[in-house]
């Protein structure tokens, strides 16, 4: 995925870029230091616009947010650029220095191209596609069904999962695993009923069996 450079928005606390989204179309996507999900955004090929995504938050993410960002990256370069780091740090004049814990560290590249991985036709982060490729792998995996007949619990074998999962749809053995969770929790927060609730009730299906037999 290739995208301008971030710039620094006025309307709220945030940085903000452009990005090449799949059939040409362009996209904004908004990093704010207070929330984990990005706001994201498409650029109406008629009216030049911003669409927000379904599940934008249009208050922590007003749409004048957006109009703002497509002005600024307007003729822009894109280019390629790995990692942003958004955090109250990046803006000027932070009234109480904050902690390294505050950071939110998101592997931009990956997350690109793991998102892009797993958008339907409509240009939307698909619930479903994330869910029936998570949970074919957890069926299939040899490793998984040692987890499951050890008894190991929802978590541990889901994070197993995303792991292995988002490191090869990234393309990039290489990611911690710190970074690969700050992406899931990313990816886990567009959907309002969490974008793993089907995987952790298969889950739960496989340990539960595992029990009777």
């Amino acid at each position: 995925m290739i995208r301008t450079s971030a710039v620094e928005l006025t309307t709220i606390h945030a940085l903000a870029y452009r990005q090449k989204l799949k059939a040409g179309d362009a996209g904004i996507v908004i990093l704010r230091p207070d929330v984990k999900q990005p706001g994201m955004a498409t650029i109406s090929r008629k009216t030049g616009e911003p669409v927000p995504a379904a599940n934008t938050n249009r208050e922590l993410y007003p749409l004048e947010a957006f109009k703002e960002a497509i002005a600024l990256t307007n003729g822009m370069p894109f280019k390629k650029q790995s990692n942003i780091k958004v955090s109250a740090q990046t803006f000027a004049e932070p009234e109480v220095p904050e902690e390294e814990d505050d950071f939110v560290e998101i592997n931009l590249e990956a997350l690109d191209r793991i998102t892009e991985h797993y958008t339907d036709k409509n240009g939307r982060m698909s619930y479903d596609l994330v869910n029936k490729e998570l949970i074919r792998f957890a069926k299939s995996s040899s490793i998984v069904r040692d987890m499951v007949a050890e008894g190991k619990s929802v978590n541990e074998i889901r994070e197993y999962i995303i792991l292995n999962k988002f490191r090869n749809i990234a393309g990039n053995d290489d990611l911690t695993d710190k970074e690969v969770f700050k992406i899931a929790e990313v990816i886990d927060g567009i959907d309002s009923q969490g974008m793993f609730k089907e995987l952790n009730s298969e889950l739960r299906k496989m340990l539960a069996k595992n029990k009777k037999n």
